[in-house]
């Protein structure tokens, strides 16, 4: 079978059944157990002298051993396979989470804030209806490409081995590629390997929401917010997401007690934003996801043809 083939396969099964809580409840997700050994890397290597050389050490460990495991997986044949790439996919669990946000908003503003609080890092304690709309809608778009197109890309590049080097890195680079005292040097080496690895998936990102929401006549107004943005990727599917939905979103926020005055992206559209807004949202993951799917099955058809 071929890979694009498997792909559809997980995609779908993904789409339908989600992250299961009886399976995860019993057993631990591949997702944790990366987080698990990346944090005991951390615990004994991040400390002393040449913590750069040491997180450099860090992320080629993960590389090899990802690679291995994906090897590994892949022998029993392309049943394991289709399972493995739908769990480490996340479409239904990305629309779930960002849609509980909509619903803790259509109740009460704390209901709000605390579903924000699942699915971002800054500070929701004080956040407006808006500021956790626009949470919401950013951490939609940056994880469709994080934990839905990216993946999806990889296994198609890589297989197995390639989904699972991308999933050891983007966990890698969630758990200790801060730009902190603690992390910077420790860290720089999984942040950097994630900028690349995010580079394609982002912009084909981009690319789908723009080809969805018809706005290609406002190209050069997204790839400028684009690369205005704090990251080199996140900000080219906030763009294309930001232009769909006529929204901003990004502009000043906390972290950890500090504002921090970022730019905002499409800022010269609506600002008060709600529930409806975050709603829209949801709608155009599924209809990234549906745009996706049928490339990829077109891809599928055509190897099927020749």
């Amino acid at each position: 079978m071929s890979t694009a083939f498997l792909l559809v396969c997980a995609l779908c099964l993904d789409a339908a059944l989600g992250e299961p809580g009886w399976l995860w409840s019993r057993i631990r997700h591949p997702a944790v157990m990366i987080g698990t050994v990346i944090g005991w890397l951390d615990k004994h290597l991040n400390r002393g002298p040449h913590q750069r050389i040491k997180g450099i050490v860090v992320v080629l460990l993960l590389v090899l051993g990802a690679c291995a495991l994906g090897r590994v997986l892949a022998l029993p044949g392309p049943l394991v396979e289709i399972v493995v790439c739908a769990i480490l996919l996340a479409q239904k669990s990305l629309v779930e989470h960002v849609r509980a946000v909509g619903d803790g908003l259509q109740k009460s503003l704390p209901d709000g804030r605390v579903q924000v609080a699942m699915i971002v890092s800054r500070d929701t304690r004080d956040m407006t209806v808006a500021q956790v709309a626009r949470s919401a809608i950013e951490s939609a778009a940056e994880n469709l490409s994080d934990g839905v197109i990216a993946p999806a890309f990889w296994f198609l590049v890589a297989g197995l081995p390639g989904l699972l080097i991308y999933k050891a890195v983007n966990t890698a680079d969630s758990m200790i590629g801060y730009r902190n005292e603690k992390y910077r040097a420790f860290g720089w080496a999984a942040a950097r390997l994630d900028d690349v690895l995010n580079l394609i998936p982002a912009r084909l990102t981009f690319v789908l929401i723009v080809a969805l929401s018809g706005q290609w006549a406002r190209w050069g107004e997204m790839v400028a917010d684009a690369r205005h943005h704090v990251s080199p990727n996140a900000g080219w599917p906030e763009a294309a997401m930001a232009r769909a939905l006529n929204v901003a979103l990004a502009g000043p926020r906390s972290y950890d007690g500090q504002m921090r005055e970022l730019a905002w992206v499409n800022g010269d559209a609506p600002r008060e934003i709600g529930a409806s807004e975050v709603f829209r949202a949801c709608d155009m993951l599924w209809r990234v996801w549906g745009l996706a799917l049928g490339l990829v099955s077109v891809w599928v058809g055509i190897e099927f043809i020749f």
